[in-house]
């Protein structure tokens, strides 16, 4: 038979391997496992020996080694802060009954203290509040009852509702003692402050006769008198018009009596204040 007649099967048969020996088997199966445990040469290394050598040595910028100690540092400190409250809360909680009883009277006892010492910082501000303003009250009403008394004294003016009675004598037939009279009739009626002639009249004022004149405090005045009083005019004027009273004498010496009612008088003749010679003050 030639060679192009040869069948399917005995093609087949040369186009496969030839058949290995049975031994040979068993070496290929033990290959790898010899592979594993024997050293390659450098160039011929695993996977896992590569990765080793690419993560040691560390290779880090400076910037990575400042983040990774500012992270050291804070994680230290969280893990310092965590263990003195572990150790605090500890010893809360080991500590005895009559221990936590104790500090719970002495965090009330501390308690009631700095409430104490409140109310009494409050009591001191209030008392230095009130005394301030008793002082401010007590120099308003020195300073009320200075001027009350300096307008009776004559020594600062003063201005207010009251009348103008000026009294004409053509015939220099006043004497004296009918203007003391008028003035005595109008402080019974409530006159507060009083000039005559541009002299302020005051507690202890006296009137004298000086020939056909008045001298009043030692200030020689003369006729038309005119008086400004200060004082209820619903009051004053009546005081001197009543029958028999300081108008109808001044008439009956052929004097002119004219009177006017105003709601502003002002009494600026001062007087110049007197030290006594004697009289002291009895309050210490």
């Amino acid at each position: 038979m030639s060679n192009e007649e040869q069948t399917p099967a005995n093609r087949l048969r040369k186009e496969l391997p030839e058949e290995m020996p049975a031994g040979a088997n068993e070496a290929v199966d033990k290959a790898p496992e010899a592979a594993d445990g024997a050293e390659g040469p450098a160039t011929d290394q695993t996977g896992r020996q590569r990765l080793v050598k690419g993560l040691w040595p560390p290779r880090l910028s400076r910037a990575q080694l400042i983040v990774a100690v500012l992270l050291f540092g804070l994680g230290f400190g969280l893990a310092v802060q965590v263990a003195s409250n572990s150790e605090g809360d500890g010893a809360l909680r080991g500590a005895r009954q009559e221990d936590l009883v104790r500090i719970l009277d002495e965090l009330d006892d501390r308690t009631q203290r700095l409430e104490d010492e409140k109310q009494g910082l409050e009591k001191q501000r209030d008392e230095l509040e009130n005394s301030s303003n008793q002082a401010e009250e007590a120099r308003k009403q020195t300073v009320e009852k200075e001027r009350q008394l300096g307008i009776l004294a004559g020594t600062v003016a003063a201005q207010g509702p009251g009348i103008t009675m000026t009294i004409d004598d053509s015939k220099g037939t006043v004497e004296a003692d009918m203007l003391l009279d008028a003035i005595q009739e109008l402080r019974a009626a409530g006159a507060e402050a009083i000039q005559v002639n541009g002299v302020r009249v005051v507690a202890g004022t006296y009137l004298t006769d000086a020939g056909n004149s008045v001298s009043v405090d030692g200030n020689k005045i003369n006729a038309p008198y005119r008086f400004k009083v200060i004082g209820k005019s619903q009051d004053l004027e009546p005081a001197l018009n009543i029958p028999g009273g300081v108008v109808q004498t001044l008439e009956k010496e052929q004097a002119t009596v004219t009177i006017e009612r105003s709601d502003k008088i002002v009494v600026d003749a001062l007087r110049a204040a007197k030290r006594p010679d004697y009289a002291r003050s009895s309050s210490q």
